[in-house]
């Protein structure tokens, strides 16, 4: 295989030279990732090293889409949450200023940082992967289906000079900020805010519509010391009471305005990035601005000017009325003629009409509901719904719910068609709600991850991504430090995560989720102990136990080693292929002590973590065929659930 990714690799070389001189030359790769946004950058990471050559196209000069190119510079959730390619970021954010306390202000939860170092980390985090090509200034204009599933794929270029660019690909990642891709291959897409009945939520909708969310030209603040006026011009149309409301010194209307909670000082504070610079991206009677979306698609500079409008006339509003003229736009950002970003910071896109829609039921309830996505998880998020619709006057009002933390499921990256693109960035299928916490950008970046992992499975499976196995994905997840179930109490550096996220993706043991201000969260409790009958239930949920008498004369009866090893053997009998053949009945006092658990006596209650080694350890349980679409075990015939080829 690495003989193959040089061979492919030089032969891009090449042909990078011969598209350069010559635009009806194409290249020829395996899987070519459009959009070098988050998702996108960190699913051509994930493949390469996973040895599988990738071509990346961006739009813009830089890497990372939301926060770098389109400003927003500080992470919201998943802090606690901390894994895979997202925690390798941060942990280089750490490093290139000096540590975690250097870019966390104290007030909040997030990370924060300068957009031009995020791109430099990202590029440099790409540059070292040999198996990436990287091509900038391309914009996706034609998406062409192929007799043998494959695709033909037409670039224009941003920069005049250079010709127009043919990619011929085995399989699509869908990683820009529109969706562009979903549009051009005529694949279903969902779009805008939708009833109740649609998304079998309950959000107070009763009539579906285009609307979605605001979005924001976001600024950069510099101070540049006191007695510096960098007051701009006064922009046209200028009205200080467009941003009435916005900050407690600056509240005129109170009859029609919501009384704001913050002042503007209070604001820069939350808002502050090294070096002395200030996000501004505030919602609100702020600088959001409200486009439709078949605006933004179809005139999308005309869009950009407006939004860009909206935040001139802010910081105008900031220097010129509320006296803050020290603080101008930062001239060390973005090589751009005003200073302002590359892109709009977008909140919501086109959503795929995927092999599974993940709703807020599934968040909310995973345990209830009748497809159990939660066993299907390749991403995780903590983060409340968060929405911008302030700026639009037809906007009805939604019953946001609060929330625990979740995980994506693998499905809602794939069209419900068969074909071979992979979905990522917003454009997963999700409801409209539920956008409002995928869309945040550690979730983002492991739902690249995830794609990447699914990717480099299809090429070297030479396979579509429905007919992959889910728990590969899943494994080669964990294996890069990543989290598959939203455990706040069990990191990867804790020696039994592995077993307890597996477990827990089979539902035989469950968390507890609860919401928490803006770090939402699902509870393991490893130390805690299991009631006999609940865990019978749940394993039966999982892989039925016909024989096994469900009766209990103690309600209160905790599960014992004695009760766990009866459950085994039961396994035994009726499975036999999932028991792994270190199991050994005589042997588990030995077996006690490698496997780091606490005293041993076949008598005593066993607390959760221990129950979820004992079961990884003794049977296959993670390693059976899932259907992802319904997150149950293939089952063929009665009581007989398939194996996975490595079995």
């Amino acid at each position: 295989m690495k003989i193959v990714c040089w061979i492919i690799l030089i032969y891009f070389g090449f042909l990078n030279n011969a598209w350069s001189q010559n635009a009806n030359v194409p290249i020829e790769t395996k899987v070519c990732v459009v959009g070098g946004g988050l998702s996108g950058t960190m699913a051509a990471i994930q493949l390469a090293r996973l040895q599988v050559p990738v071509l990346l196209i961006e739009e813009s000069p830089w890497l990372g889409g939301m926060i770098s190119a389109a400003g927003v510079a500080a992470i919201d959730g998943n802090q606690h949450l901390a894994s895979g390619l997202w925690k390798e970021f941060r942990d280089s954010l750490y490093k290139r200023y000096g540590g975690a306390d250097k870019i966390k202000p104290d007030w909040s939860i997030f990370t924060v940082f300068e957009p031009h170092i995020a791109d430099e980390i990202l590029k440099n985090m790409v540059r070292k992967e040999t198996h990436i090509l990287t091509i900038y200034h391309y914009k996706i204009k034609a998406v062409t289906r192929l007799s043998n599933g494959n695709y033909n794929l037409e670039f224009n270029a941003v920069i005049a000079k250079n010709p127009n660019l043919i990619i011929q690909t085995d399989y699509i990642i869908e990683a820009t900020e529109l969706g562009e891709v979903l549009a051009l291959a005529k694949i279903p897409f969902d779009l805008g805010l939708e009833s109740d009945s649609y998304s079998k939520e309950q959000n107070g909708l009763s009539q579906k519509n285009d609307i979605v969310q605001d979005i924001t030209m976001v600024a950069i603040l510099k101070d540049y010391g006191h007695g510096a006026d960098k007051t701009i011009l006064k922009p046209d149309h200028y009205n200080p009471l467009e941003f009435d409301g916005a900050f407690t010194n600056y509240y005129i209307d109170k009859a029609h305005r919501k009384k704001p909670t913050t002042n503007f000082s209070k604001m820069l504070e939350n808002a502050q990035l090294p070096n002395n610079k200030y996000l501004i991206n505030w919602p609100n009677y702020g600088n959001d601005t409200y486009i439709p979306f078949n605006n933004l698609v179809t005139e999308y500079d005309q869009s950009l000017k407006k939004a860009k409008e909206t935040t001139k006339r802010f910081i105008y509003f900031i220097q010129h009325q509320l006296g803050y003229k020290n603080l101008g736009l930062a001239d060390d950002e973005f090589l751009t003629s005003d200073k302002l970003p590359y892109i709009p910071y977008i909140r919501e896109s086109r959503r795929v009409k995927g092999l599974v829609r993940f709703n807020l039921n599934h968040i909310t309830h995973p345990f209830n509901e009748i497809n159990h996505l939660y066993r299907t998880g390749i991403a995780v998020g903590d983060f409340p719904i968060d929405i911008h619709h302030t700026k639009n006057a037809n906007m009805p009002h939604i019953n946001l719910q609060n929330i625990p933390s979740f995980n994506v499921p693998l499905g809602s990256l794939m069209p419900f068609q068969h074909s071979k693109i992979i979905v990522a960035e917003k454009s997963i299928s999700v409801s409209n709600i539920v956008n409002g916490c995928t869309r945040l950008q550690p979730v983002v970046m492991l739902i690249g991850q995830a794609a990447g992992v699914l990717a480099a499975e299809c090429v070297i499976k030479n396979s579509y991504p429905q007919d992959i196995n889910l728990r590969h994905i899943q494994k080669t997840l964990l294996s890069q430090g990543a989290y598959i179930m939203p455990y706040y109490d069990i990191s990867p550096q804790n020696k039994y995560f592995l077993p307890i996220q597996k477990i827990g993706a089979t539902g035989i043991l469950r968390g507890k989720g609860i919401s928490h201000a803006w770090t939402n969260q699902t509870w393991f409790y490893p130390d805690s102990f299991q009631n006999y009958f609940d865990f019978l239930n749940n394993f039966n949920d999982f892989l039925p136990l016909y024989h096994l008498n469900f009766q209990n004369d103690h309600p209160d009866h905790l599960i014992t080693l004695h009760d766990l090893s009866n459950i085994i053997e039961y396994c035994e009998i009726h499975y036999p292929y999932i028991v792994k053949p270190s199991f050994f009945k005589q042997n588990w006092n030995v077996k006690w002590h490698k496997w780091q658990l606490e005293h041993f006596d076949e008598k005593r209650p066993l607390k959760k973590y221990e129950i979820a080694v004992i079961l990884i350890e003794c049977l296959d349980l993670f390693e059976l065929e899932m259907d992802f679409k319904t997150g149950n075990l293939k089952l063929h015939g009665w009581g007989e659930a398939q194996p996975t080829d490595e079995n």
